[in-house]
């Protein structure tokens, strides 16, 4: 099992630098913050969206020893219906504080970016693209 986490911290280490980032300066501590949210649904929705892309993507990086494009997909299968969600949310007259309300357009912003960039990744890897950064080629 350590083997497989080295090889997963080679291969994050191996993404240029504005990925990294983006990745751990960014989209994790963006997706982490729903949990300061609990006390409201939109916390507890964003919150379970956080836990499923955790839950999906640690496994792929494990088998895939590395940051796989297929690790896309279970944010696209959260994160749109997520946007979807607060975006409806800010649209409706019930009162958000004005933390929710910026925690949501962050999340919006900041998943929203992230989904174009998984979209070019699934599509990548859907044609063959299987590459994993930091190792040599299979």
């Amino acid at each position: 099992m350590n083997s497989r986490i080295r090889d997963c911290r080679r291969s994050f280490r191996a993404l240029p630098d504005w990925v990294q980032w983006w990745v751990g300066a960014i989209l994790v501590p963006a997706n982490i913050a729903p949990f300061f949210f609990l006390d409201s649904e939109l916390g507890r929705v964003a919150a379970l969206s956080s836990i499923f892309v955790t839950v999906t993507n640690l496994p792929i990086m494990l088998i895939e020893r590395g940051m796989s494009r297929l690790m896309a997909v279970p944010h696209l299968i959260a994160w749109i219906p997520l946007i979807a969600y607060l975006a409806w949310t800010l649209t409706q007259t019930t009162p958000l504080s004005t933390a929710e309300k910026a925690f949501a357009l962050a999340l919006i912003i900041i998943n929203g970016i992230s989904v174009v960039f998984d979209i070019v990744d699934t599509h990548r890897w859907l044609r063959g693209e299987r590459e994993i950064p930091g190792h040599r080629a299979r």
